[in-house]
């Protein structure tokens, strides 16, 4: 199984069990309150008009003209691209969400690891985490549309970009070779709803819809993500929150923030291991990386959360924070 945060079933089988502060994902913690549903997402399929529904929802709240794909999340995306294009190389902007490089592995593709735009160019697939994940780079649509007739394909995850929709392609969407991926369960807090999202080159899009078949999501997570992206008032708070709830953390950890975005933070902790295990102690679970020693990565918490995550780091020793 390959390393992932959300893992704290290996944080309770060494911590022990009890209430934990999960901050290992980039997951809203404060989750979009899931309103009753009614009885026929669960007795009956979804039929095309939920879809299109769906769909409609999803252009608006993404701002975007393009066709609209929706998936069991963006991880369902991710598992189609080795079979969208003919091609052997894939290059990747890294260190990032470790999946991509798996599934084109896993496919018989070469995956090249960039630290650029430019070292992009010329492959058969490019993709770009934007913001990415976990250190939280960003890159402009000026740099990424540029990007566009130097590779075969250019797919964009925009996992993380709920927070700044005026930095989203969505907008511009629709041009030959590009793909966007757009998650739900992020910023809504609600990952186990499974929804997400491609949008784009209409050519592929439409390769992606007949790849999944016609009941791609479930009755439940169409209504609930009908519901949550419509939520205007929903929206704007959570936006508000996770800005001060992003503040007080940085005032409470006592590292070097190296990174991140909305939805997280990287830091340098110095040694990664210790801290990691330090915090668990105090049931914190956050994220290492098999690739660093030193970084350690928190999702933003909870309003709420944020004393106990400052009592943990005291209990733990670590800086000198008033009382």
């Amino acid at each position: 199984m390959r390393d992932h945060g959300g893992d704290l079933d290996r944080a309770i089988a060494t911590w022990g069990a009890g209430p934990w502060i999960d901050l290992s994902t980039g997951i809203n913690r404060t989750s979009y309150p899931v309103p009753d549903l009614t009885h026929r997402v669960w007795t009956d399929l979804p039929t095309r008009s939920d879809m299109a529904s769906l769909r409609a929802a999803a252009q608006v709240y993404f701002d975007t003209p393009a066709d609209v794909v929706p998936l069991a999340g963006a991880q369902s995306a991710i598992q189609l691209l080795p079979g969208l294009r003919r091609g052997h190389q894939m290059r990747i902007i890294s260190p990032t969400y470790n999946e991509y490089a798996a599934v084109f592995h896993a496919a018989g593709w070469q995956v090249t690891a960039a630290e650029s735009l430019q070292e992009l160019a010329g492959a058969d697939v490019a993709i770009v985490v934007n913001p990415n994940n976990p250190d939280g780079r960003r890159w402009s649509r000026a740099a990424l549309l540029d990007l566009l007739g130097q590779v075969g394909l250019l797919v964009v995850d925009e996992s993380f970009m709920d927070m700044t929709p005026d930095k989203s392609l969505a907008p511009m969407a629709g041009n030959e070779g590009l793909i966007i991926l757009r998650s739900f369960g992020k910023f809504f807090g609600l990952a186990g709803v499974r929804l997400g999202f491609a949008l784009g080159d209409p050519v592929i899009c439409a390769q992606m819809a007949q790849a999944v078949g016609p009941w791609p999501v479930s009755g439940a997570a169409i209504e609930v993500g009908i519901t949550a992206m419509r939520d205007q008032k929903w929206i704007e708070t959570a936006k508000a929150d996770l800005v001060a709830a992003a503040a007080q953390m940085d005032a409470i950890l006592p590292w070097a923030k190296t990174g991140g975005c909305d939805l997280f933070a990287l830091y340098d902790v110095g040694d990664a291991g210790a801290v990691q295990a330090a915090l668990a102690a105090q049931h914190i679970w956050t994220r290492r990386f098999p690739w660093s020693d030193r970084l350690l990565r928190l999702g933003v918490p909870a309003l709420a959360d944020l004393p106990l995550l400052k009592q943990a780091v005291r209990a733990s020793g670590f800086g000198q924070l008033p009382l």
